[in-house]
């Protein structure tokens, strides 16, 4: 594996790419996608650069790989950050060129289906940061949730260390894009509880993370696409995040076990499970359902480690992901994974 490279960051005024590598969503619900990119002006003084795809449904693989080289490429662009996920990003890696993005790094800020082009800078040795969607995180309707904001403010423009924080509180329900009125007031929060910590008692780890969604990663496996012999993963923390189409615990269970056939689980010393999201439109979980649902996936990973990994120290229900509020990690950048003081710290 290269040496990680953690590319230089955009100061206030710079110019950004905003992409969509996966699904030109903007193309059909631009409310949250305009409101994203006023924020990134208003709130993050960059200037945000659109290219011929972002607001393009149904484009070619190749168009789209035209974008993130062309995005890269340009001297004046300082990030590159994607709209939105979707499902079909991993059709895009074979047009890449790994030349020309490894000869300009730029940060490149997604999650989702986004899980492939941060592997994919991975195995360049670039530093990715997985979250911080134009629609998403900055398209948060009534305002950004200020735990989100005070992450993505660090990890665009800072380098130093960042103490992630338990929120006290997690998305409930949502309203729909298509609608004006879901943007007047902010979106319906639940309390919740912190951290949960297994196998931390006297323990510490640091790594360089690696991961993304979990169900991108099956996808990943599956193909051979960009993933190392397992050996390269040794010691790295693994942080992962599940979608909202709402995997079954049993699922989430038998993508872990297979990782662990393959030898994988047990070269990651530390686990960073996100939040699982627990509400859709198809899934409208009541609060108690939806707490079930999360311990039921908790235990289907704690089964998975137990069988594969036993002595990982885990960290659940950290705010990564398919959360709101969202906590940038960085893809592999440096994480202190600290079960004494019961603290997690990454370095943007």
């Amino acid at each position: 594996m290269p040496t990680p490279l953690y590319p230089a960051k955009p100061r206030p005024g710079d110019r950004v790419a905003v992409l969509s590598p996966s699904l030109g969503l903007p193309g059909i619900l631009p409310l949250p996608h305009e409101l994203g990119l006023r924020r990134l002006r208003e709130e993050f003084g960059l200037d945000p650069v659109e290219y011929p795809t972002t607001r393009k449904m149904g484009s070619t693989p190749q168009e789209r790989a035209t974008d993130i080289h062309a995005a890269f490429a340009d001297p004046d662009i300082k990030a590159v950050i994607s709209s939105i996920g979707g499902d079909d990003q991993i059709t895009v890696l074979p047009h890449l060129d790994r030349h020309l993005l490894r000869a300009n790094p730029k940060p490149f800020f997604g999650y989702s289906d986004c899980t492939n082009l941060l592997v994919f800078l991975d195995s360049l040795g670039i530093v990715g940061y997985h979250g911080g969607t134009v629609m998403v995180e900055m398209g948060r309707p009534g305002a950004m949730h200020p735990l989100t904001g005070d992450s993505l403010r660090a990890a665009l423009f800072t380098r130093g260390a960042f103490e992630l924080t338990p929120s006290k509180e997690t998305h409930g329900a949502g309203g729909r894009w298509e609608e004006p009125r879901t943007f007047d007031a902010e979106p319906e929060m639940r309390p919740c509880g912190g951290w949960i910590w297994h196998n931390a008692d006297g323990r510490s780890v640091k790594g360089a993370s690696w991961g993304g969604n979990l169900e991108n990663l099956s996808w990943l496996l599956m193909a051979a696409r960009e993933i190392q012999p397992v050996a390269a993963y040794t010691g790295r923390v693994l942080s992962l995040e599940t979608s909202e189409e709402m995997p079954s615990a049993d699922e989430v269970y038998r993508i872990l076990r297979n990782m662990g056939e393959r030898g994988l689980l047990r070269r990651f010393p530390a686990l960073l499970m996100g939040r699982a999201r627990n509400w859709s439109f198809d899934r409208p979980l009541c609060a108690d359902e939806g707490e079930r649902y999360r311990q039921e996936q908790r235990k289907a990973v704690l089964r998975a480690l137990s069988e594969y990994a036993p002595e990982a120290l885990a960290v659940f229900d950290v705010d990564l992901g398919r959360t709101d509020p969202q906590q940038i990690i960085p893809f592999g950048g440096h994480i202190e994974v600290d079960g004494v003081s019961r603290r997690i710290v990454v370095t943007y």
